[in-house]
């Protein structure tokens, strides 16, 4: 960016940050969100020719705030989106912030795939990260893919399916994913990136080489585990807190062609979580040990609806019929362990080989007999096979409903506590209507995990369980039942002793993520970080760790 113009983006920003510290109180029309500045202040910044970069109108402002959760938090809208053009831009706006008497919140947004307003800015200002691809041409590629380097660079808004596609186009993979293709690199990397591949290469966060991150101080530093690596450490896992993400470099293996899909129904939680582990066991030297490159699971209910069965079109309906009846027989809940073989592509052996591997999964598995099913994909319509279900959900008018979402982890040796209690009980009590979504369950190897990264997660044993209970309120009064259903959950864990860290984290203020999130040792390193890269709290507010600068 040139002098001039960020002097005059910061001019901008500075009329900006006067009016945010005259923005009504919550309660007048700024916590409805029908606020709008002064007609007088838009015309300043008109004037100063920065149109095209802010925004302040309702219908900005209105697409900032919402996210796929659609559950209202009653906090405040943003009062203003900035539309990048480069990652100095954004930049800009926080060194704006940051030295100004009256700090205004600053948040990354990408496709909003936030489920509880985390990604909002609370009478701040959305950054809309997707901007930052739009600007990009030529050299100024915000995607690129180095073959003899065996790396992509991805700018922090680009979406893992375009990575995928970029890769693939060299023969080249990232070696682990996340369920869903459809998000941006910068926001699975505030979190974790987790799926069905974590157990044998580890979350997303641990297959990371370098970042490009601009702190809450608008300094941009480039960083790794060799150059500021504290920096580095905290970002990944970060919720957002330290930095903003505007390139990610991921390391690439040699991709398969194929992957043979295949899903097996189990009657009963132990020996589908008994398979599962010998699975992801792969020193262990069983006969299945590191068998499957991709291994899950999940919980089907009797009555779990359309939304709860989206995945159906697997089998035919004389098939669905057969697993329909046989969750009947097994008193309303079965088990099914999805995992799948990968094959081809220039570094991998061939279809006789997957063969092989197959029939002995099958033979020493321990499944329901005759219940197995199973599928030859390409290999990235297996990894994009998420997105069939949700253009399925689209065209049902089931997609853009709340979904008030509640994702665990647990330790290995109380999972099958957790299934007795929350699976046959919490989740079958429910007048018959069961979860309505997917309920998710598999578990991972801790020491795939990087313990200095900022995520939380059972550290106790060497296995714990991720369980994703993926809700969506697709009828009046279903999303305050849903809720109140996940707090029973919550307590049925307490007051059962069953240890558990949320993922995808939700806490209503600042005492639930010290005591119950991260706990005193790692709450005293996260805000050690926080003060050091964001002093002024002025980075994601939404996620409601820090409201206010630190002493």
């Amino acid at each position: 960016m040139n002098k001039a113009r960020e002097m005059t983006l910061i001019a901008a920003l500075f009329v900006l940050s006067c009016l945010l510290k005259t923005t009504t109180s919550p309660a007048t029309s700024a916590y409805s969100g029908a606020w709008m500045p002064a007609s007088s202040v838009l015309y300043e910044l008109r004037h100063l020719g920065v149109r095209a970069l802010i925004r302040y109108d309702a219908e900005a402002t209105g697409r900032a705030s919402a996210d796929f959760g659609n559950v209202s938090d009653a906090q405040p809208p943003p009062a203003a989106v900035l539309y990048p053009s480069c990652p100095e831009d954004i930049a800009s706006l926080l060194r704006a912030s940051c030295t100004h008497t009256s700090p205004f919140p600053v948040s990354a947004r990408g496709c909003g795939h936030s489920t509880r307003g985390q990604a909002s800015a609370p009478r701040g200002v959305v950054v809309d990260m997707l901007s930052l691809g739009c600007h990009a041409s030529g050299s100024a590629t915000r995607l690129s893919v180095s073959v003899d380097g065996r790396y992509v660079d991805a700018g922090g808004e680009q979406l893992w399916v375009d990575v995928l596609r970029a890769a693939l186009a060299h023969g080249l993979t990232p070696r682990t994913w996340t369920d869903y293709l459809h998000l941006t690199v910068g926001g699975t990397l505030s979190n974790a990136g987790i799926s069905g591949q974590a157990f044998r290469h580890g979350p997303q966060i641990s297959n990371v080489q370098e970042l490009d991150v601009i702190t809450g101080l608008g300094e941009i530093v480039t960083c790794s585990k060799e150059k500021h690596a504290d920096l580095f450490d905290a970002v990944l896992g970060g919720l957002g807190q330290f930095g903003v993400i505007t390139r990610a470099r991921i390391p690439l293996i040699q991709a398969p062609a194929r992957a043979r899909w295949v899903r097996l129904f189990y009657t009963g939680a132990a020996p589908l979580t008994g398979d599962q582990e010998r699975l992801i066991g792969v020193d262990l030297g069983t006969a299945v040990s590191g068998l499957m490159d991709y291994v899950e699971g999940s919980v089907v209910l009797a009555d779990q609806g359309q939304v709860g069965s989206w995945r159906s079109s697997f089998f035919s309906e004389a098939d669905a019929a057969r697993i329909a009846a046989l969750a009947e027989e097994a008193g309303g809940v079965l088990y099914c362990l999805e995992g799948a073989l990968y094959y081809g592509g220039a570094a991998l052996a061939g279809e006789s080989d997957v063969d092989k591997r197959l029939e002995v999964l099958l033979r020493e598995l321990r499944y329901a007999r005759g219940f197995a099913f199973v599928q030859d994909v390409s290999y990235a319509g297996f990894l994009d096979r998420v997105r069939d279900g949700e253009l399925k959900l689209r065209a049902a008018g089931l997609w853009d409903v709340p979904h008030p979402w509640l994702n665990l982890f647990l330790p290995r040796s109380r999972v099958l506590d957790f299934a007795a209690g929350v699976f046959h009980g919490i989740l079958r009590r429910d007048g018959g209507t069961g979860p309505m979504g997917p309920v998710l369950v598999y578990p991972m190897n801790r020491d795939r995990w990087d313990g200095n990264t900022s995520a939380v997660f059972p550290e106790e044993e060497e296995v714990f369980y991720t369980v994703g209970i993926l809700r969506s309120a697709v009828s009046e009064g279903d999303l305050g039942r849903l809720e109140e259903q996940n707090e029973e959950i919550l307590r049925f864990c307490e007051e059962a002793g069953i240890p558990c860290v949320q993922y995808l984290p939700y806490y209503a203020g600042q005492a639930g993520w010290e005591k119950k999130h991260f706990g005193p040792a790692k709450w005293a390193r996260f805000v050690e970080r926080k003060r050091k890269y964001d002093p002024k709290a002025i980075l994601s507010r939404g996620q409601r760790i820090f409201t206010s600068p630190l002493a």
